[in-house]
């Protein structure tokens, strides 16, 4: 056996989980209000109703849980007290969080919005055992106030279940699939099941609730007891594995994966490979990044429109500076106000193209704060570069060599009419065409979202044929006698005179794909004007006689 490769550690990750953190957040900056043992939970807007996001412990007590409507809530605690989620002030909190476990390891990536997990390989031995290290962990964020789940084992999503699910069981689908309702021939064997330990990933653990580590090679025993939920699936998926009596993992360690694969999917038996271990799952450090923001409090409230741009027009031009000096330009930003009582206001802008102009951006500003509630005033306004680009840059000449700098932002109508029209009905439902490598009418063009293609400039080529603006699928029509460009024709139930016609034009099928609509071989097309003034795009298909014929595919403009 190589000596060097017996002296590896096995690989341990550690999984943190704060099962309250939005609520203990709030309640920590003093934002909950009134007692901090009375009933606390934030609400966010689903659909046309509100419903909980995070409660505290005492909520949860009370019997309420995330996801409940508001109402719902109400009735069963009428004690309780909400306050709006703010999705920024977590993820601010929680990052802040990630940089104090980064003692523990130098290997801290985000999991979800309310946990992180560390890649310990190697760092127990630095606090005396991987007992003491979780439990300085552990008490480190207990201290202020947080509740703290957290778990060690050799895989990351072992190590998840057993931090989110070590407490619980695997609840029954039915009313009657509980124990105690059971046949009596079978429940003398389904109390020697209830019987065994559940939760206990490991020898000398704390009570539950705290903190818990499996015996590393240990992963079945560990992940056995513990619902199938705790292997990060969809809750259709559980359902379907409850309604099957597969309510465990211990039920599924033992099953054929293709199986499992052709019933419930591949993210199944993917999971569970990577919590046992037997499949890879990569765990990637969160990379530093630059954040491009700027905030400014006034002295006094503001409440106005009006006060509010002033305020935007102090804030915009060091912002666009700061993107400026990093030669970055600004694609969307968000704008927060946070109010008098503590709660947040936040909308965001998504400009066509990336930008560094503040007079580009104020626009656009204005129209999304328009009508917005301030409340009793705003005591202070962000505003945050969400995504940025690499500024274009333009070679200058230098005494002694060629330098690369960004180029000025220039005017850019188009990009401004994109950007306004976006703001009101959606940055995605405006389209433009781009050219595609394809003879095919249908074919030759794509259609791609405005923000974020960039308009091709020479297209179409002059030297090109006119092509319709509007296509459909071909419909037949049929001629008054010979010619229909000489005769006339009947089409959508109508007759038409001809008083012009350009052409023809052959285009001949893609004979490395099959068009149902080509089958019928060469078309001659036909640029026609009618009477009166309509211009239609009609063609002669060289195909027998069931798919040959006369056919319009297009209107001019």
């Amino acid at each position: 056996m190589n000596t060097a490769l017996s002296h590896v550690p096995r690989r341990r990750v550690l999984s943190v989980w704060f099962p309250f953190f939005g609520a203990q957040r709030l309640l920590l900056s003093r934002d909950g209000g009134g007692d901090p043992l009375a009933p606390f939970a934030t609400v966010q807007e689903s659909g046309q109703m509100q419903v909980l996001c995070s409660v505290s412990p005492s909520a949860a007590e009370a019997g309420l849980r995330v996801g409940q409507p508001l109402r719902d809530a109400m009735a069963i605690c009428p004690a309780l007290v909400t306050r709006q989620r703010d999705r920024a002030g977590e993820a601010t909190f929680l990052t802040e969080l990630r940089r104090r476990a980064l003692r523990f390891s130098p290997w801290v990536a985000p999991e979800g919005e309310d946990g992180f997990v560390l890649d310990t390989t190697g760092c127990a031995h630095l606090f005396g055992s991987e007992e003491t290290m979780v439990q300085a962990l552990v008490d480190d964020h207990t201290a202020p106030g947080l509740t703290v789940r957290a778990a060690i084992a050799d895989t990351r999503g072992a190590a998840w279940a057993l931090a989110r699910h070590a407490d619980r069981r695997a609840a029954p689908h039915r009313s009657g699939d509980m124990i105690d309702q059971e046949a009596r021939a079978t429940r003398s064997r389904a109390v020697k099941r209830q019987a065994m330990p559940q939760g206990r990933a490991g020898d000398g653990n704390p009570p539950p609730g705290a903190w818990r580590i499996a015996p590393p090679g240990k992963m079945h025993g560990a992940l056995a007891p513990l619902p199938v939920a705790a292997l990060r699936l969809e809750p259709d998926i559980v359902e379907k594995l409850s309604r099957l009596g597969l309510r465990r993992i211990g039920d599924l360690i033992g099953q054929p994966r293709a199986g499992l694969a052709r019933r419930f999917g591949e993210i199944l038996p993917r999971r569970l490979d990577q919590a046992l271990g037997t499949m890879p799952e990569p765990l990637s450090p969160e990379q530093p990044e630059t954040r491009f923001s700027r905030s400014l409090a006034p002295p006094d409230p503001v409440t106005t429109l009006d006060e509010v741009l002033a305020l935007c027009d102090r804030v915009l031009p060091p912002l666009c500076a700061l993107l400026q000096k990093h030669g970055h330009a600004a694609r969307i930003l968000q704008f927060h106000a946070i109010l008098t009582d503590a709660t947040v206001r936040t909308c965001s802008i998504t400009l066509a193209r990336a930008s560094t102009d503040p007079d580009r951006i104020r626009p656009l500003l204005a129209l999304k704060l328009d009508g917005m509630d301030t409340g009793f005033g705003i005591d202070m306004i962000r505003l945050v570069a969400t995504r940025t680009e690499a500024a274009p840059a333009t070679r200058t000449p230098h005494p002694r060599a060629w330098t690369d700098q960004p180029a000025p932002d220039q005017p850019d109508g188009l990009s401004d009419l994109v950007a306004r029209i976006g703001s009101r009905i959606g940055m995605d439902r405006i389209t433009l065409r781009h050219p595609a490598e394809s003879h095919i009418p249908e074919k030759s063009s794509l259609i791609l979202s405005a923000a974020w293609a960039d308009p091709h400039g020479d297209w179409p080529a002059p030297a090109m044929p006119a092509r319709p603006l509007l296509l459909w699928r071909p419909e037949p029509l049929r001629a008054q006698s010979g010619s229909p460009l000489r005769s006339g024709f009947h089409w959508r139930r109508n007759r038409h005179s001809v008083q012009g016609a350009i052409g023809p034009e052959r285009i001949t099928p893609e004979w490395w794909t099959d068009e149902p609509d080509w089958r019928s071989g060469t078309r001659d097309y036909w640029h026609v004007t009618l009477t009166s003034g309509e211009r239609l795009w009609l063609f002669l298909a060289h195909g027998d006689m069931i798919s040959g014929g006369w056919f319009c595919h297009g209107r001019f403009a």
